[in-house]
């Protein structure tokens, strides 16, 4: 089985090495980028197993990388940050990043980190999905052995992540389930991210199945809890 690929975007090169060895030593494949130009480009070529991605970079920012490969490819990102304020986990988040630790960090703790999240990477088909099961709510269906959801027979396209979550509530249909469960069920109890990546991610499936996002129907909110999918 070949060692997962993991690119190293940072444009610090004292940090660089020091990442790059250190993940070399535990037996990855690592590739590096030193401005977001070089990064986004290699992400495209490798298509690699996880990009570990600082944000303030020359060329394109964290930000805009983290963006655009949201846009095209579906893979983990892992942020980094010397500044550590909330706005910049916030934006994070808001873009798509699965993880995110701020400068200076442990370098056994950001290989734990990294493991962990492969590991939720390649469980998430296994781990939450019944292998053929159809779910039929209204208009909207969701075949888990085609990965394809339906809103009046036309193809919805939700990312994996996206698709593990709308099967979780789906069916669990009318019952509410806070974030922390939602967090334990697919991103794994060990994860110590935060919690918010919940809230951006039933923002993105409102965004592709509600006729109205700011007020849900499908996917409603609960507040003080999490969340309940009532169709």
């Amino acid at each position: 089985m070949p060692n997962p690929k993991i690119l190293v975007v940072e444009d610090e090169e004292n940090i660089r090495e020091a990442v790059v060895y250190s993940l070399s030593q535990e037996g990855f494949d690592v590739y590096s980028a030193n401005d977001g130009e070089e990064g986004l480009n290699k992400a495209k070529s490798l298509n690699p197993d996880l990009v570990l991605l600082d944000v303030m970079l020359p060329k394109l920012d964290g930000f805009e990388v983290c963006r655009m490969i949201r846009k095209d490819l579906d893979l983990p990102v892992f942020m980094l940050s010397a500044k550590g304020e909330e706005i910049d986990r916030v934006v994070g988040l808001e873009l798509g990043a699965d993880d995110y630790i701020t400068k200076p960090f442990s370098m056994r703790e950001l290989v734990v980190r990294i493991r962990n999240m492969l590991k939720r990477s390649s469980k998430l088909s296994s781990s939450t999905l019944s292998n053929d099961e159809l779910i039929i709510i209204g208009n909207l269906s969701i075949d888990t052995k085609s990965h394809r959801v339906k809103i009046d027979n036309q193809d919805i396209n939700l990312k994996p992540r996206e698709f593990e979550l709308l099967y979780l509530l789906a069916s669990n249909q009318g019952k509410a389930l806070s974030r922390h469960q939602i967090l334990e069920k697919l991103w794994g109890h060990q994860y110590i991210g935060d919690i918010r990546t919940v809230d951006v991610h039933v923002r993105w499936i409102r965004e592709k199945i509600e006729d109205d996002p700011s007020s849900p129907s499908r996917l409603v909110t609960i507040r003080g809890i999490g969340y309940r999918f009532d169709g």
